[in-house]
C-alpha cells in the first residue's frame, strides 16, 4: 500500500477499540520505527573504557557501525565477589556515557598542527639549511624569531601540517638541545599512567632514551598525601570501595563520593541497608551529605583541629580511662609509640628531640649492622631493646625485618613498654609548639602560649659516649600533645572537654564551628564501633582536606584516630584516601617498558612542583617565608633564606631530582673528565666542591639553565592543573598573561641566598611546546605543535585503578580517525625521525646523572643523626651519601628508534623488581620473546620486540607479578628473605595464571596479591591497604617499621610538626595589594577560594562536551553565598570577576545558600574556550581557576635520605596546593566577549 496515501487516510482510520475505549487497534504503517532501530543498530561490540584519571576504571560497551562508534553502555560482567557481597556493577556516569559524542566533533584534532608564524619560519629555514638541525638552530638562536612565535603562543593561528614536516621539526629541536644544552633540558609531562599506562609509557620511554626529564603529576597534582609517606612508608594504599561494604562506621571526610566516586558511590548506600552509621564532614552542603545520617560542617582549612579533638576524646576515654585491650594492644605491636625519644635541654624545659637509637647505647644494644637506624624500646622487664622491624634490619642483613614481638638481638619474644609512667625516674617539662593562635585575620583563632608545656615521664639512660640523656615514648609524647591529664598536675592539660585548652572539643568549637557535642559524639561512636568489630572503622577522605598548604597535618589528623582505634590494615576500617587513580597495579612490570629500564638505568625523575616554582618563576613573588613556618622552639639563624633555598638545599644535598640538573651540559662532562684523567664521577665530585660546575637551580635565569623543550601528552596542564597559570604564560611560554603583582625586587621582601637574583626575570624560556590529544584543550592553544591522538575507543592500552581489583582493556573498535594516531604510534615515529636526524650531531655518549637518593634502596639510610650540608663546609661531599648518586649512562642516540620498539638486555643481566625486592626475569624474557617475536639484525638483534602498543600491553603483563602468578611466587619469595617469614603461600595458588591482553579483552580480570601492595586479592578478604602489615607482620617502610606517628628528622622537629599540631591556613598576602585598585564601581570583598572536583566534566574533559554543557549551566561558574551575594549586589547568574594578585577570571555567579559565608568555590578545571568573555582587571579573555593561583612549597616535603622520608618518583616531594588562596571578588560592569561582533553587553551597577 502507498505511504503516501496512508498519510491522507490516518485520520480516517477506525479500529477496534478495548479498555473502555482507552485502547484502539490499528493497522497503521510503523516503518517510522526504523529510524530509531538503525541508529542503535551496531555491527559490533568492543570492550574499551576511559582514561580520564577519575578512578572509575569502568568498562564499556562500544558499538560500532560501519566503521563507526555510535554510542556507549556500560559492561555488566566484571567477575563475581563472594555471595556475601554486592558486584561491583553496574559502573558509570553521565560523563563516560557521552565520550563518543567527542570522537566525530568540531572539538576533535584531525591533523597534525602547527603554529602558522612558526610553520613558515621552517619552511624557509629549510630552503637555507638542508641539515634539519641547523634549520632550527637558525631560527631558535636568532632572538627575534624566536620571540616572534612565541609570543602568539594562545592566539590561534594553526594550519594543518604533515607527520613528517612535525616529526622531523620535532626531532631536530630535540637534537639540538640534547647537543647544546643536555638532555635533561628536554621534558615530558603527563600523568597517572593507571589511566592508559601504555600511553604514558610511550612518552616516557622515548624521553628516557634521549636522557630527558619524565615529570612527576601525583605531588603536582596535590593527590599525594604526604602523610602516607611519613605515616607508612608508601606513597598511597587505599582499601578497593567493595570494602567500604565490610565496615560498619564510615566518616566521608572531604570526600563528595557520589559526585566524584560516581561509579562505587552504590557501595556507600548498600552498607547502609546493613545498619553501617555514615557521616559526612565538608564544610558546605554536599551531595555527599544527603546520604549520611549526620553531616558535620566545620570551617574549610581547620579540619586538624576537629580531628584532634576527636583524638582527645579516643585517647581519654578508651585508653586512658577505661583501656581497651585490643587499642592497647594494636599500638604496641603496629605503631612507633613504645618507641624510645630523646629529649633535648632548652632555656628552662626540654624539647623532644630525636628517636633513640641502639648506636646511642653501651655496645650498640649488641648490634652490629646499621646500630644508628635502629629504634629502641623498653619491654615489660624494663629491660632495653631493639625490636625486630625497624629500617636498620631492612638493609644489610636477612630475616629480622619483621613485626614479631621479638628482641632484634636475641631473638627472645618480648612486650614493648607503651608508658614510662609509674617507672620514670623523674618527671620533665618539655615544651610544644603551638600554631592556633595564628593565622590571617579570615580565620578564627585561641591564643595560648606559642610554647606549651607538659610534663612527661622520662628515665635517665647512661649514652655510648660516656653522657646522659632523658628519653620518653612516643606514647607519652602524644599523651602530653593531646592535652591529656594524668595525674601530673600539667596545667596546660585539660580537666574536663569544655576547658579551653589545646586540642579540646571546646577549643575545636572555637577553631571549627563544630559543636563540642557533636566532636564527642562522632569520636566515641567512632572508637566504640572500632573496639566491638574490630577495626571496622572507616574515613573516606579525599581532596577536601589534601589541597591545603598543610595538608600533613589534616591527613595526620585523621590517621592519628584510625591508629589510635586499630582500624589501618583491617578489613572494613583505615584510611581510605582517593585523589586521583594513582593504583598502576603492574607497577614493576611497566616500570621497565615506561622509564626504559630494560636498556639503561637510572632515568631522569623530576618532581614537578618544584620544577614549575622554579622555570615559571614564581618563586620570584614569593611571600611566605620560612621564619612563619617554624616552630617558635627552633634555631631560626639555621633556616635563613627564601622557600626556593632549601629546595636548592634539598637538591644538593640528594633529597630531591633537579631538572635541568648541573649548569654543564652533561653529555660534555665525560669529555673533560677523560682530558682530566678522571672518572666522570670522580670529576663532578671534584668540580662541584671547586664550584667550576653548579647545580642548575642556583641559577634558574641563565639561559643555559632552563627547560628548552617540552612535551605534553594524555594531560591539559595550561587548561587543568597548572597552579600558577599567569606565571607560567610569561615566564614558560613568553605570552600574553594577567599577572597583578609585583615581584620581590619591586615589592620587597626576602629575596634568595642560594639563588642569583636577576632584576628582570627570563621569559619565554620554552623554545617548543608540543601537546598530543584528541581535542582543542587550552593547552593545545599555546603549543606550537598539537599532534592528533587516537581517542579511548580507538587503541589498545590498559587501565586499573585503587576502587576495584580489576585490570581491563582500552581497545581499537574502530581505527584512529583522520590522521590521528595512538600514542605509542606518534612516539615510535619521533624516535624514528629523531634516530635519522641526530646521525652526524650525537652518536654514543656518556651522559652524567644526578640520582636522588632513593626510597626503598639502602641509600634511605644516609644522614642518621642530624642535617649536614657538604657545600657550607659541614661534611663532605660523598654522592648517595651527603649528596645524590652521581652516575653515567651510556647513550647510543643512532640507536633509539631500535631500542624503543625492542626490549633491552638489562631485564636478564640485572632482572627486575620493586620497592626494594628483585628476582630473575629470564624465564619471562623467554615468553615474551615468544609472543612478540624477536629483531632479527640491528642493535636489537634478538631482543624481543615492540612494535605495537599490544607488544607493550604484553611486555607489562608478563613482568608483573599482579599479571604473572609464577613473578608472583618470585616477589613473595624474594621478600621472605627480607623478614625471615614464609610469604609465597599467598600465590602459589595462582602460580600458573599468566593474564594476556586477550584475556582482559574478553573480560575484566581479578589481579594477584603481590609485594608491592600492602593487602590481598583474595576471595575471601576485599582488598585493604596494611593488610599484609598487620596480618602477615611485613613492618611498614619507615625508620621504626611501624606506623610513624613521631617524626623525628630534624626539618620536622624544627618545623614544629615532628607531633599533630593544628597549623591554620597560611596568608598568601595576594588580596590587599589588588583590592580597590583597578575599581568599576562595584563593592569588592576577599573570599576564600577553593576548586572542588566537578559534576558535570572529569578534570577539563568533558567540560566542552555538548551533552554535558546541555546538562549544565554551560559555561564557567563560581558557587558563593547567599550572604555573600547579597553584600556585594550579586544575583544568581550574573556575570562576576575573581581577581587577587596572581591573575583574573571570569565566571557566572551560582548563589546558593549551601555555600557558607567567606567561602566561594570553582568547580576545577572549566576551561577558558567555551562562553569566557574578557576580564576588566587585564583587558584579556578571562582566566581559568588556576589563574588566581601561585604554588607555595614546604620545606618539610623536601626532606630526603632519611627512611620513609626519601625522594621517590610521586612518593615523596613539593605538593602543589591551593586551597590557602583568597580572592576578591566583585560584579563585572562591561561584558566584553573580544569578538567585535557586537555582543557586548554592560550589567547594571550595584545600588
Amino acid at each position: 500500500m502507498s505511504k503516501f496515501l496512508d498519510r491522507f487516510r490516518y485520520f480516517k482510520q477506525k479500529g477496534e477499540t478495548f479498555a473502555d475505549g482507552h485502547g484502539q487497534l490499528l493497522e497503521t504503517n510503523r516503518d517510522w520505527e526504523d529510524g530509531y532501530r538503525q541508529r542503535w543498530q551496531h555491527d559490533k561490540i568492543v570492550r574499551s573504557t576511559h582514561g580520564v584519571n577519575c578512578t572509575g576504571s569502568c568498562s564499556w560497551k562500544i558499538y560500532v557501525k560501519n566503521g563507526l562508534v555510535t554510542w556507549e553502555t556500560q559492561q555488566t560482567d566484571y567477575p563475581r565477589t563472594r555471595p556475601d557481597m554486592p558486584n561491583h556493577e553496574p559502573r558509570g556516569c553521565p560523563r563516560g556515557a557521552s565520550y563518543s559524542w567527542y570522537l566525530y566533533s568540531a572539538n576533535r584534532l584531525k591533523y597534525p598542527l602547527m603554529r602558522k608564524r612558526l610553520m613558515k619560519m621552517w619552511r624557509e629555514a629549510k630552503k637555507l639549511h638542508r641539515d634539519p638541525v641547523e634549520a632550527w638552530a637558525s631560527i631558535i638562536e636568532d632572538a627575534d624569531k624566536a620571540k616572534s612565535f612565541k609570543q602568539a603562543r594562545g592566539r590561534g593561528g594553526f594550519v594543518r601540517s604533515s607527520w613528517q614536516e612535525v616529526n622531523e621539526l620535532i626531532a631536530a629541536s630535540n637534537v639540538y638541545t640534547v647537543k647544546t644544552y643536555g638532555p635533561d633540558r628536554v621534558a615530558g609531562f603527563s600523568p597517572i599512567p593507571a589511566m592508559s599506562m601504555v600511553s604514558y609509557a610511550s612518552g616516557a620511554r622515548y624521553l628516557s632514551l634521549i636522557g630527558g626529564t619524565c615529570l612527576s603529576f601525583y605531588d603536582w597534582y596535590c593527590d599525594l598525601p604526604p602523610a602516607s609517606p611519613q605515616t607508612w612508608g608508601e606513597q598511597t594504599d587505599v582499601p578497593e570501595s567493595a570494602d567500604w561494604y565490610n565496615s560498619s562506621y564510615i566518616i566521608a571526610w572531604g570526600s563528595n563520593v557520589p559526585q566524584t566516586r560516581t561509579p562505587d558511590a552504590h557501595f556507600f548506600t548498600e552498607v547502609r541497608y546493613k545498619g553501617t552509621k555514615t557521616v559526612a564532614v565538608t564544610p558546605d552542603y554536599a551531595e555527599i551529605a544527603k546520604l549520611c545520617d549526620l553531616w558535620l560542617a566545620p570551617k574549610q582549612g581547620t579540619d586538624a583541629a576537629m580531628a584532634l579533638a576527636m583524638g582527645h576524646v579516643m585517647l581519654r576515654e578508651f585508653h586512658l580511662d577505661n583501656p581497651r585491650q585490643y587499642f592497647t594492644d594494636y599500638v604496641r605491636r603496629y605503631t612507633d609509640m613504645p618507641m624510645l625519644v630523646m629529649l633535648e635541654e632548652r632555656d628552662g624545659y626540654y624539647a623532644a628531640g630525636r628517636m633513640l637509637r641502639a648506636a646511642d647505647l653501651v655496645d650498640s644494644l649488641g648490634q652490629e649492622n646499621n646500630p644508628e637506624w635502629k629504634t629502641v624500646a623498653i619491654n615489660s622487664n624494663g629491660e632495653m631493646v631493639a625490636p625486630n622491624g625497624s629500617i636498620g634490619f631492612r638493609w644489610g642483613e636477612k630475616g629480622r625485618w619483621n613485626l614479631e614481638q621479638r628482641d632484634g638481638t636475641t631473638g627472645a619474644e618480648t612486650e614493648l613498654q607503651l608508658s614510662l609512667l609509674g617507672s620514670q625516674d623523674e618527671i620533665a617539662d618539655v615544651g610544644f609548639p603551638y600554631f592556633g593562635g595564628e593565622g590571617s585575620e579570615y580565620f578564627n583563632h585561641v591564643v595560648l602560649d606559642n610554647v606549651l608545656l607538659h610534663k612527661l615521664p622520662a628515665k635517665r639512660l647512661q649514652l655510648a659516649d660516656g653522657s646522659s640523656a632523658l628519653v620518653t615514648t612516643v606514647y607519652d609524647l602524644t599523651m602530653a600533645n593531646y592535652g591529656l591529664e594524668r595525674g601530673l598536675n600539667d596545667e596546660n592539660c585539660a580537666a574536663s572537654y569544655d576547658d579551653t585548652k589545646a586540642y579540646t572539643p571546646a577549643w575545636a568549637e572555637q577553631i571549627t564551628g563544630v559543636p563540642r557535642a557533636q566532636i564527642i559524639r562522632i569520636a566515641r561512636e567512632f572508637a566504640d564501633n572500632a573496639d566491638k568489630t574490630h577495626g571496622r572503622s572507616m574515613i573516606i577522605v579525599g581532596a577536601g582536606l589534601n589541597h591545603w598548604y598543610h595538608l600533613d597535618m589534616n591527613y595526620r589528623g585523621l590517621i592519628n584516630m584510625l591508629v589510635f582505634c586499630g582500624c589501618v590494615g583491617q578489613s572494613g576500617g583505615g584510611w581510605a584516601h582517593y585523589v586521583g587513580q594513582e593504583k598502576l597495579r603492574p607497577q614493576t612490570g611497566w616500570q621497565p617498558l615506561a622509564f626504559a629500564l630494560d636498556w639503561q638505568r637510572p632515568a631522569r625523575h623530576m618532581n614537578s612542583t618544584s620544577y614549575f616554582y622554579n622555570h615559571s618563576s614564581q618563586w620570584r613573588y614569593e611571600t611566605v617565608t620560612a621564619e612563619e613556618l617554624l616552630s617558635p622552639m627552633a634555631d631560626k639563624s639555621r633556616y635563613s633564606g627564601h622557600l626556593i633555598d632549601f629546595n636548592v638545599r634539598a637538591e644538593r644535598m640528594g633529597w630531591l631530582p633537579s631538572a635541568p640538573q648541573l649548569g654543564t651540559n652533561p653529555l660534555y662532562i665525560a669529555r673533560e673528565a677523560e682530558k682530566a684523567g678522571m672518572t666522570p664521577v670522580d670529576y663532578t665530585v671534584k668540580s662541584l666542591k671547586e664550584g667550576s660546575i653548579r647545580f642548575a637551580a642556583e641559577q634558574p635565569e641563565n639561559g643555559k639553565n632552563h627547560p628548552r623543550n617540552l612535551f605534553i601528552w594524555r594531560s591539559n596542564l595550561l587548561g587543568s592543573s597548572g597552579k600558577g597559570h599567569e606565571y607560567m604564560l610569561k615566564y614558560l611560554l613568553g605570552t600574553e598573561h594577567g599577572i597583578q603583582g609585583l615581584d620581590l625586587g619591586k615589592q620587597g621582601g626576602v629575596k634568595p641566598e642560594e639563588v642569583e637574583w636577576r632584576d628582570n626575570g627570563l621569559d619565554g624560556k620554552l623554545d617548543l611546546v608540543v601537546t598530543l590529544d584528541f581535542r582543542l584543550s587550552s593547552t593545545c592553544l599555546y603549543s606550537d605543535i598539537v599532534l592528533p591522538t587516537a581517542t579511548w575507543y580507538e587503541k589498545d592500552d590498559m587501565n586499573t585503578s585503587d576502587m576495584h581489583p580489576f585490570i581491563h582493556p582500552l581497545s581499537a573498535a574502530v581505527d584512529p580517525a583522520w590522521e590521528s594516531k595512538s600514542d605509542w604510534e606518534i612516539y615510535k615515529g619521533i624516535a624514528k625521525k629523531f634516530s635519522e636526524v641526530c646521525v652526524g650531531h650525537l652518536g654514543k655518549e656518556t651522559d652524567v646523572v644526578t640520582l636522588p637518593i632513593q626510597h626503598d634502596s639502602a641509600a634511605e639510610l644516609a644522614q642518621p643523626l642530624d642535617v649536614k650540608d657538604w657545600k657550607k663546609g659541614e661534611c663532605d661531599l660523598i654522592p648517595g651519601k651527603t649528596a645524590p648518586h652521581i652516575m653515567t649512562v651510556e647513550r647510543d642516540y643512532p640507536a633509539t628508534y631500535e631500542r624503543f620498539t625492542s626490549i633491552g638486555p638489562l631485564m636478564e643481566k640485572i632482572g627486575n623488581g620493586g620497592k626494594g625486592i628483585a628476582w630473575n626475569t629470564q624465564s619471562e624474557m623467554d615468553l615474551l620473546r615468544k609472543l612478540n617475536y624477536t629483531k632479527a639484525d640491528g642493535p636489537a638483534k634478538g631482543q624481543p620486540m615492540l612494535n605495537t602498543a599490544i607488544d607493550a600491553a604484553e611486555m607489562i603483563l608478563t613482568l608483573a607479578p599482579e599479571t604473572n602468578g609464577q613473578v608472583a611466587v618470585k616477589a613473595w619469595a624474594a621478600l621472605s628473605e627480607f623478614t625471615g617469614r614464609d610469604h609465597t603461600h599467598l600465590a602459589t595458588n595462582k602460580e600458573e595464571e599468566k593474564i594476556r591482553f586477550r584475556d582482559i579483552q574478553a573480560q575484566p580480570r581479578k589481579i594477584i596479591s603481590s609485594p608491592t601492595w600492602s593487602g590481598l586479592e583474595d576471595e575471601h578478604v576485599s582488598y585493604n591497604a596494611g593488610y599484609t602489615n598487620v596480618h602477615e607482620l611485613i613492618p611498614w617502610r619507615t625508620l621504626s617499621g611501624r606506623q610513624q606517628l613521631y617524626q623525628d628528622h630534624q626539618w620536622m622537629r624544627d618545623f614544629g610538626e615532628s607531633l599533630l599540631v593544628y597549623r591554620p591556613p597560611i596568608d598568601t598576602r595576594s588580596v590587599k595589594a589588588v583590592m580597590g585598585r583597578k575599581s568599576n564601581g562595584n563593592p569588592e570583598k576577599a573570599l576564600n577560594f577553593l576548586t572542588p572536583h566537578q559534576k558535570w566534566g572529569i578534570h577539563s574533559t568533558y567540560s566542552d562536551n555538548l551533552l554535558m554543557l546541555t546538562l549544565s549551566r554551560g559555561g564557567p561558574i563560581v558557587w558563593m553565598s547567599e550572604t555573600d551575594a547579597k553584600d556585594l549586589g550579586i544575583e544568581d547568574n550574573d556575570w562576576i570577576e575573581v581577581f587577587n594578585s596572581n591573575g583574573a577570571l571570569t565566571a557566572r555567579a551560582v548563589v546558593s545558600q549551601r555555600v557558607p559565608t567567606g567561602m566561594t568555590m570553582m568547580y576545577h578545571a572549566q576551561e577558558r574556550i567555551v562562553n569566557l568573555p574578557g576580564s576588566e582587571i587585564t583587558q584579556q579573555r578571562g582566566g581559568i581557576h588556576n589563574s588566581v593561583t601561585r604554588i607555595t612549597p614546604k620545606p618539610t616535603h623536601m626532606i630526603g635520605g632519611y627512611a620513609q622520608l626519601a625522594y621517590g618518583f610521586n612518593y615523596y616531594g613539593t605538593v602543589g596546593s591551593n586551597r590557602d588562596e583568597f580572592v576578591v571578588v566583585r560584579k563585572m560592569k562591561n561584558i566584553n566577549w573580544l569578538d567585535g561582533e557586537g555582543n557586548d553587553q554592560v550589567q547594571e551597577s550595584v545600588k
